[in-house]
């Protein structure tokens, strides 16, 4: 007999058509138009209609059916103690490039569970392997249109990729992504660039087999593999130098150069730890294709410059003579902090009433190879900034923090250390916009 899925109603939405039938929370939804529901794809799919019927299942084990007439597309006002409606599909991979595998004991479980779930790539923009996926999941996606789809290929030689993902189906997998693109579904792609391993030519062949997805694969990302030094007894990675950074950006640029000129798109595009290690200037924001990838940090330094700059100018011309004389320090990842630095000296030199310290913080809970703000932890923040001089508050970008909460990825919270800095500490957006407003006003 199959399993019966039932979906706990948490919340009902004031004056909405959940409130108006009488859902209350505690409920459960049993089906939609006879239909079983998995999990939120069908939930979202078979409500979106203008006429449907909905089996609940009251506490006391009643049941009701609900026959709702609506607008298309209009929304029922229930919201699910698992926003997900299914259980996390969990990764059955065993990649050498795996960050998780490369992490100390002791941390929160939540942070040693490795998804490979494609709903997540929908609705959280998470990158999937497809090893994990079943022709059905891919029926589901192709059916239900759900795009962009985010896929972490790394290579396109299957044997590779079998040995890359240490699974021996990971080479078939991207044949999955074959029968996406040609069901028209939007995907995203990305490759961790290991040393040695899939660079080089293997990087060109990647580069050229997944540009023949275009138009329906918008864009590949190319990221160097992120290195903690807790890797003992994992496969032996080396980290990039100047010159291999170097290297992979003359590929990358030549293919960018080519696809451009026959497609429109620059299509592949390096991270911004490729300039910075091979010391070479951020590409100008044409370049990006309208940022497609920046939560793979392609594009965000950019980005972060070019909204500052205009912000900058916008304040030069308006409120320059009512900013008053503050101290102010913001702590940064080694990787960006030049580029605050930056800001902050055009700040000051406009602004001599200004005085602003940048700190750039070493990793040394992962280890110093690590240099995005987004894997420091309290501890660390801790360490290196209670000696210097803070001002009068501390600015702390929001990527150092679990989503939705004040809390380092040591468990430390921002309470616990505005305590021990004795300082206020203001959580600052990954915009020019905010970080300039943050120290003005």
């Amino acid at each position: 007999m199959k399993k019966e899925h039932l979906h706990i109603v948490e919340q009902v939405a004031p004056d909405s058509i959940a409130e108006e039938l009488e859902i209350e929370s505690g409920d459960a939804i049993v089906a939609i138009n006879g239909n079983a529901i998995e999990d939120i794809f069908d939930y979202q799919y078979f409500t979106q209609d203008e006429y449907i019927e909905v089996l609940i299942r009251k506490p006391s084990g009643e049941e009701w059916l609900l026959e709702i007439d609506k607008e298309y597309d209009e929304d029922l006002g229930i919201t699910f103690a698992n926003g997900l409606m299914d259980e996390y599909r969990s990764c059955r991979n065993k990649c050498i490039f795996c960050f998780i595998d490369q992490m100390p004991k002791g941390m929160r479980d939540t942070l040693y569970f490795k998804d490979d779930d494609s709903r997540l790539s929908f609705l959280q923009g998470n990158y999937v392997t497809l090893t994990n996926m079943s022709d059905e999941d891919i029926d589901r996606i192709i059916r239900y249109n759900l795009s962009p789809i985010n896929v972490s290929f790394q290579t396109t030689n299957p044997e590779l990729r079998c040995k890359m993902l240490n699974n021996r189906f990971a080479g078939q997998a991207l044949e999955k992504a074959w029968r996406l693109a040609r069901a028209g579904i939007a995907m995203n792609g990305q490759i961790v660039l290991c040393k040695g391993v899939n660079d080089g030519e293997e990087l060109e062949r990647s580069i050229r087999d997944l540009s023949e997805f275009l138009p329906n694969l918008e864009s590949v990302s190319v990221v160097p593999v992120g290195l903690s030094k807790y890797r003992e007894g994992l496969f032996p990675l080396e980290p990039f130098t100047k010159e291999d950074a170097r290297k992979g950006l003359s590929i990358i640029h030549r293919w960018q150069d080519k696809l451009f000129c026959a497609q429109g798109v620059h299509f592949i595009h390096a991270s911004d730890e490729w300039y910075i290690l091979a010391e070479e200037d951020l590409p100008e924001e044409e370049r990006y294709d309208g940022y497609l990838q920046l939560e793979n940090g392609v594009g965000m330094l950019r980005l972060l410059m070019d909204e500052f700059q205009e912000a900058f100018e916008t304040l030069k011309r308006t409120k320059g003579a009512e900013i008053l004389p503050k101290e102010i320090s913001v702590a940064t990842g080694k990787l960006a902090h030049s580029f605050i630095a930056d800001m902050a000296g055009q700040l000051m030199a406009q602004y001599p009433q200004l005085s602003i310290h940048v700190y750039p913080i070493k990793n040394d809970f992962f280890g110093e190879m690590i240099t995005v703000s987004g894997l420091l932890t309290g501890q660390d923040l801790l360490a290196q900034l209670k000696t210097r001089p803070l001002g009068d508050k501390l600015l702390l970008p929001q990527n150092m923090f679990k989503s939705g909460e004040t809390i380092f990825l040591d468990d430390m919270t921002l309470d616990t250390l505005e305590k021990a800095l004795q300082v206020p500490i203001d959580i600052v957006k990954s915009s020019g916009q905010d970080f300039l407003n943050a120290i003005v006003f």
